[in-house]
């Protein structure tokens, strides 16, 4: 007699009723949660960029490393929080929106930016943090 051949493993079968829903669920809700993070970052990069456009500009060389270093944290904390580089130019959006519509000043000649060295230090600074940010690399994902 030849010996039987070994017994192939039962594949699970996927849950099925509330369970399966729950499942689809879950991930709907990270998705969400995600996206809600990516506006919160925005939102929070237009107050950094307008508080530094303003902050740099009274206290030039003290307030343009307080808006550089709030800037480092916005991007960085964005990668940290979200774990993508997405955080990242989420919150650099933000920021860079409120930069360029403060920078364009109004037809009665008021502006925020007055053309200076300081304005050009934020703005080039701003941008050369947010690639160093978005170019680090990630923790890697814990396996469950």
């Amino acid at each position: 007699m030849s010996p039987k051949p070994p017994a192939t493993p039962a594949k699970p079968t996927p849950p099925r009723g509330p369970a399966a829903r729950t499942v689809s669920t879950a991930s709907t809700v990270s998705r969400n949660a995600r996206f809600a993070w990516y506006a919160g970052l925005a939102v929070l990069g237009v107050l950094v960029g307008t508080a530094g456009a303003l902050v740099q500009a009274a206290w030039l060389p003290v307030g343009l490393i307080l808006a550089l270093l709030a800037t480092a944290a916005l991007f960085y904390g964005g990668l940290r929080a979200t774990e993508t580089q997405v955080g990242v130019v989420a919150g650099g959006v933000g920021w860079l929106v409120a930069v360029i519509l403060l920078s364009f000043g109004r037809p009665e000649g008021d502006g925020v930016f007055g053309g200076g060295v300081g304005e050009l230090l934020y703005l080039f600074g701003g941008m050369a943090i947010a690639v160093m940010c978005t170019t680090l690399s990630r923790l890697p994902r814990p396996i469950p």
